[in-house]
């Protein structure tokens, strides 16, 4: 939380008549389910860091469903019930799945975006935006149309193909772009970074999701 402090600004926020700290009321949600909720048996190290334009955590998991977590749409499992118990007496948590409504809750009036991502894989990866709506963001709401406009050429063709053929593998979308699969990889990785992909489900057996094709569809059907 002091590093979170020393390269975050904290915003003016009244709640209440009360001061309220957004950025330590989001962020020490952040945290504690890193520790909370981390598969200690994999030594895969936990992450949190600081872009320019977003926050991105991700630590090892033991996933319980793959896919995307939102407020309602999700059943909270406790991962570490011992550890989980420790927290709430210390008054560091409150109850199971509280961290991700309250995060929907303040995040937009942080940021000015509530483009936010809990994805729960066999890595959980929390994106938080630190800006409004990117340009590129603005270009995937327009998804099959110009998509592409502040992409690289084989980045756009990436997307389309993405929204055609969702498993499609890399080695199909190198021999689509005409490049070699580690190269593939970079701009699917690119893609990812900058907030348009997601990975539904796992390395094998999942697929491939525009972000902003996702909201809309759940938007849709809320």
């Amino acid at each position: 939380m002091n590093f979170i402090a020393k390269h975050l600004p904290d915003k003016f926020y009244l709640e209440n008549e009360v001061r309220l700290s957004l950025r330590d009321t989001i962020f020490r949600e952040i945290v504690v389910n890193l520790l909370i909720h981390r598969e200690y048996t994999n030594a895969n190290p936990a992450t949190l860091i600081i872009y320019d334009d977003r926050v991105e955590t991700q630590n090892a998991n033991k996933p319980h469903f793959y896919g995307e977590l939102r407020p309602g749409s999700f059943v909270p499992f406790p991962k570490n019930p011992t550890i989980a118990k420790f927290f709430a007496q210390m008054g560091r948590a409150e109850e199971l799945g509280t961290g991700v409504y309250k995060v929907y809750k303040y995040m937009k009036a942080y940021s000015g975006s509530d483009r936010i991502i809990f994805s729960e894989n066999d890595l959980f990866r929390t994106v938080l935006p630190l800006r409004p709506l990117t340009t590129a963001g603005k270009h995937a709401e327009r998804v099959g149309e110009k998509v592409g406009e502040n992409l690289s050429e084989n980045q756009s063709k990436v997307i389309k193909a993405i929204m055609q053929e969702p498993r499609i593998s890399a080695s199909k979308l190198s021999k689509i772009l005409g490049i070699s699969v580690r190269k593939t990889e970079e701009n699917i990785k690119k893609l990812k970074d900058i907030g348009l992909l997601i990975r539904i489900g796992p390395d094998k057996g999942g697929h491939w999701k525009v972000v902003e094709e996702l909201r809309r569809e759940k938007e849709l059907n809320s």
